[in-house]
This record gives structure tokens, sequence and C-alpha cells, in this order.
């Protein structure tokens, strides 16, 4: 037999946490019940030993599209142009970041349609029984290209073609600007 007992403050608000980040499977007009809430009598102010428990995560912006797969064949076979290229090898983050961005708007207002951004594979090596992977730019570009800053540019993306970089060259597809 089990015995049940209080949570402490900071387990209270670690749970809290974990509650607001679950989404229901069905919404309860459609399940027809009320779900009952459990709320904790307010007690003395805490605080919490992690600060993220407090906050409720940001909403995560939808995923942005990838290239529909006869353009990127077109764009691979040399059927459909690329407009414009950037290449970012040996950049730092910093470096990268600030001149993707204004390529991107170079490019847009220079009415390109399909760019392509060279990254580079970043190189695999072996330390232990553990295989390192390094190329940081290779990781991060995508992610930078799912950003609010970049939104307004970017409408697709996906890996490029082999003979355009593969694995280290990125298609982007981008809006037509107003």
């Amino acid at each position: 037999m089990s015995r049940r007992r209080e949570l402490s403050d900071e387990e209270h608000a670690l749970w809290s946490g974990f509650v607001r980040s679950i989404k229901p499977l069905r919404t309860l007009r459609e399940s027809n019940k009320v779900l009952p809430v459990v709320e904790k009598p307010a007690a003395r102010p805490v605080k919490a030993a992690n600060p993220r428990l407090d906050t409720v995560p940001p909403e995560k912006p939808r995923p942005l599209a990838t290239l529909d797969r006869r353009l990127k064949q077109r764009v691979a076979r040399g059927r459909e142009p690329i407009d414009a290229r950037i290449d970012l090898h040996g950049m730092t983050q910093s470096e990268a970041h600030g001149r993707l961005l204004g390529f991107l708007q170079r490019a847009q207002a220079d009415g390109a349609r399909i760019v392509l951004v060279v990254t580079g594979k970043g190189e695999s090596r072996q330390r232990g029984e553990l295989a390192v992977e390094r190329g940081v730019l290779k990781r991060q570009v995508p992610n930078w290209l799912g950003l609010p800053e970049f939104r307004s540019f970017v409408l697709a993306f996906e890996h490029a073609h082999v003979g355009h970089g593969g694995e280290g060259a990125l298609y982007v597809r981008l809006r037509r600007s107003r």
C-alpha cells in the first residue's frame, strides 16, 4: 500500500510546468466532459530553484515547408535557375548569421526565387567510442531559417542535390518582396 504525501513547493512548480506543456488529445467539447481543476492552496511565495519552471514556454512557430518535389528536381537538373549563392565556409556563427540575413534581404529585393546557401558538411571525428560531429553551421542554418527575423524572406528550404553540395548546402525558396 502506498502513502501519498504533500508535494513540496518546488515539486509543485515542476509538476505545474509539466501539466501546462501537455496538449489534450481531444478538446473538452469533443469529449463533453468537464475535467476538474486541482489547485494547490496558496502558500508562502517560494523562489524556485529553476526560474524556467515559472514561465510559460512560448508557442513554437509552424515549421517551414519543404520544397515541392518537382521544383527541387528542376533546380537539381539545371532547368530552374539558382538566382544567387552564398558560401558560409570558415565563418563564425555570428558572422554567418549576419551575412545570411543580409544576403536573403538583398536576394529578395533583387527578385530572386531560389538561392543556394552553402554551409559545408563539417567533419565527424571519432573520439574513443563516441562520434563527435562538427559542422556547426550545417546544424544551425536550418534553425536560423525558422526564426522570426528570417520568416519574412524564407518560404521553404531543403538540402541540396549532391551536385550542388548535398548535405552541406540548402536550396532556399524566397518569398516575393512586397
